[in-house]
């Protein structure tokens, strides 16, 4: 075993002062949640592009989405090993803090250049986005997720800002079934009924959509929702079966 040289030594008896005198980890949420936002960016030092590719945005989503969405994770709706990991012991009420904290706060999401798809491709992403396909019984992202694509309160998620290979990765998984929601699934439903090209057109169009000045959730959605889902919210205030 190597003696430790006297210039090692004095680093060492250096070192320890210092440890002993940092200052504490301050024991706040914004703290304990630095876990969620190395992944999903923090308002103050948003991850860069080439890291979020998978991420979504979660700053300022509807606290009523934000919570489901870490119930179904923890509960095995949807399925992603690091999430399911995290969330796995913490109770109903943490969780609801979680997602208020994250409800407030706001990132403002960069504008992506248009994918590089045919006209055609993308004016067809458009039509879907704004209008839908009657023919495919496919209605409007706007008809649920607002006419300026931020969502609506008290649990639809805004659109805006999210990275095109996380759009593709969702419909993908709603396809295959690793991501479901309370039943009637409406997105679900509506995966399947879409092509694999209409998903890529529409993930092109909503990935390079600038958000708003204001990306505020609406105070509530479009009535009525053109499809029942069981994760929105109904009329009377309760839960659509």
């Amino acid at each position: 075993m190597r003696r430790v040289t006297r210039s090692a030594l004095a680093c060492l008896i250096a070192w320890f002062p210092a440890v002993a005198t940092a200052a504490p980890v301050p024991d706040t949420l914004a703290q304990r949640l630095v876990a969620c936002t190395s992944c999903h960016g923090n308002p103050t030092a948003a991850a860069p592009l080439d890291e979020r590719r998978y991420f979504p945005r979660i700053a300022g989503k509807p606290a009523g989405y934000l919570y489901h969405q870490l119930l179904n994770f923890r509960d095995g709706r949807r399925q992603y090993p690091l999430m399911t990991w995290m969330v796995d012991h913490l109770s109903d009420d943490y969780l609801r803090e979680i997602a208020a904290y994250f409800s407030t706060q706001h990132i403002a999401a960069p504008v992506l250049d248009r994918a590089s798809l045919p006209p055609a491709e993308l004016a067809r992403g458009r039509r879907l986005v704004t209008e839908g396909d009657p023919a495919l019984k496919v209605p409007a992202c706007i008809a649920c997720h607002g006419q300026r694509l931020t969502g609506a309160l008290p649990a639809i998620p805004g659109l805006t800002g999210l990275p095109r290979d996380y759009i593709n990765a969702q419909f993908g998984a709603w396809r295959n079934g690793s991501r479901r929601a309370h039943a009637p699934d409406c997105m679900a439903t509506i995966a399947t009924r879409l092509s694999l090209a209409d998903v890529s057109a529409i993930s092109a169009w909503l990935a390079s959509e600038p958000q708003p000045a204001d990306p505020n959730p609406a105070q509530a959605p479009a009535r009525p929702l053109p499809l029942a889902c069981g994760s929105a919210v109904a009329q009377n205030g309760a839960t659509q079966p």
